[in-house]
């Protein structure tokens, strides 16, 4: 979908969710507040949840009105989150080496953004990430959505802590998913 579209839908008033993805809001909660990153945010429920738990957010996405509708959102719960425009198809922003300790990209798979995702992480740093399995919609080999047990390889030799394949537990999804939340090894596990 493209930008546009998605700008059209937020206007609409579709895809805000107003609650955290169960996957975030379950395993942030057991780690100690510090850099995240939010990818593909749209209007922000990650990053608002993240923020008023005490984590530094930074929020990206390619919908300016996405953007805009979460800067309202956090201004509304005065919370400060660092909230960015930028298209991650066309490389906008890039991903600091091992500047976050926890990156969440829920629902957009770019393949080319993993291995940047992966250095983002600090040694110990949490990925939690959930896409869209193939359908006969979208078969596999289509660039949104993933092959089963696709994101388990990209994360090998990583600590597996959860990962699913199968039916949404969250409303407002109704495609497969594969969840995944993984630790990158510490200096110490290498």
């Amino acid at each position: 979908m493209s930008i546009e579209e998605w700008d059209r839908r937020y206007r609409a008033g579709e895809q805000v969710f107003e609650t955290p993805s169960a996957l975030v809001e379950r395993f942030a909660a057991s780690l100690p507040p510090g850099a995240a990153l939010d990818l593909a945010c749209g209007p922000g429920r990650n990053a608002l949840y993240l923020a008023g738990r005490g984590w530094r957010v930074t929020a990206v996405d390619g919908s300016p009105v996405a953007i805009d509708l979460l800067r309202q959102r956090a201004r509304g719960q005065k919370l400060d989150i660092d909230a960015r425009v930028a298209d991650l198809e066309r490389g906008e922003f890039e991903i600091p080496a091992s500047a976050y300790d926890l990156i969440c990209d829920c629902y957009y798979l770019q393949r080319s953004l993993i291995p940047a995702m992966q250095r983002g992480l600090s040694p110990g740093g949490m990925a939690i990430v959930i896409v869209h399995l193939a359908d006969a919609d979208q078969p596999q080999g289509t660039p949104t959505r993933a092959t089963p047990a696709e994101l388990r390889t990209y994360f090998a030799g990583w600590t597996i802590l959860h990962y699913y394949e199968g039916q949404p537990h969250e409303s407002g999804h109704q495609r497969a998913v594969a969840e995944l939340a993984a630790r990158k090894p510490s200096a110490t596990e290498v």
